[in-house]
């Protein structure tokens, strides 16, 4: 038993090092000695018979056998640190504290209250809400679980897809009343179309399939923002056009405050499975490893069945009729 547990440390070790970049990082994060850290890499090295970490004074890099191993040793713990939890959760109700980050709209708008029915479902557990549009470092930030939307990047992070995810030109009544109505994305260079300013703009921004070599058409417009919400706003309001994502304009849509220019896809085929990885969707993170990791997967299993498959404003969507043409 000692020996395994000398192993299971060792590991630690080595991936808090390895996230880390530093030996005396990884040391105050586990609140061991920086020599107790070393000795315990060392001893896995010599049990793997290979060099896994390069170190110098300055840094700490990874070998060729280093990166081939990682990721195994994320899985033995992950592993571990799920059946921990599971049996020390078998008796009892969940409790404690989960971390939570969102983006700023998405947040308001459907997790905050997915979380409050959480709550209600698990009285005993905690969570700090954080909503931003910054990507935020899950390891330094402590953060359990990360709700992302749109293209996730490459990355050690395990993910779930929660929702599909797709951008609908939208605009007011009012607006299309006065300014005619699109009749095919080209169109929309002669329009007065709301653009983000002051940050690279999302994937899909007005890029519509087999139109302008499928880049984002060069639309202008009076009003720039770097806010989502504020330029849904806006086009209620009837400043412009906007090419916003169906969990975001679907309320405007069924109140009647927005209409949809184009049809939105059919929700069976967002909800295909044949599914492209460039494909945006909603998704929620979460690092391998944590000891939160058994509430942090019942909250993520609590987001997807809140939301639904399809996500329910998608079906609030398709019983709008978003997907017929309206145009006259």
């Amino acid at each position: 038993m000692a020996r395994e547990k000398f192993v299971i440390d060792s590991l630690e070790c080595f991936v808090t090092v390895v996230e880390l970049r530093s030996l005396s990082k990884a040391a105050v994060h586990l609140e061991m000695a920086v020599s107790s850290v070393s000795r315990k890499i060392d001893a896995l090295e010599a049990e793997l018979g290979a060099r896994l970490l390069l170190r110098s004074s300055r840094q700490v890099i990874l070998s060729d056998a280093g990166e081939r191993f990682l990721p195994r040793a994320r899985n033995i713990l992950a592993e571990l640190a799920e059946g921990k939890s599971a049996v020390q959760e078998l008796d009892s109700e969940p409790r404690g504290l989960l971390t939570v980050t969102a983006p700023a709209a998405f947040g308001r708008l459907h997790v905050a209250p997915a979380i409050a029915a959480f709550l209600q479902r698990h009285p005993l557990i905690e969570v700090d809400l954080h909503v931003s549009d910054d990507v935020v470092d899950l390891l330094a930030r402590r953060v359990d679980v990360a709700v992302r939307a749109g293209v996730l990047p490459a990355s050690d992070l395990v993910a779930t897809r929660l929702a599909g995810m797709q951008r609908l030109v939208t605009a007011s009544p009012a607006y299309l009343e006065r300014h005619g109505w699109p009749r095919k994305p080209e169109d929309l260079l002669d329009h007065q179309c709301l653009t983000v300013n002051g940050r690279v703009p999302p994937r899909g921004w007005w890029r519509f399939e087999g139109v302008n070599g499928n880049q984002p058409l060069p639309v202008k417009g009076k009003l720039r923002c770097d806010d989502t919400d504020s330029l849904l706003h806006a086009a209620i309001s009837g400043a412009g056009i906007a090419h916003l994502a169906n969990w975001l304009t679907s309320d405007a849509i069924v109140a009647g405050q927005l209409v949809p220019v184009f049809p939105m896809l059919p929700v069976e085929h967002v909800a295909s499975p044949r599914r492209s990885p460039d494909e945006p969707a909603i998704h929620a993170v979460h690092m391998p490893g944590r000891s939160n990791q058994a509430k942090a997967q019942l909250l993520i299993r609590h987001l997807k069945e809140y939301f639904g498959s399809p996500p329910y404003w998608d079906l609030a969507l398709e019983a709008a009729g978003a997907g017929e043409r309206r145009a006259p």
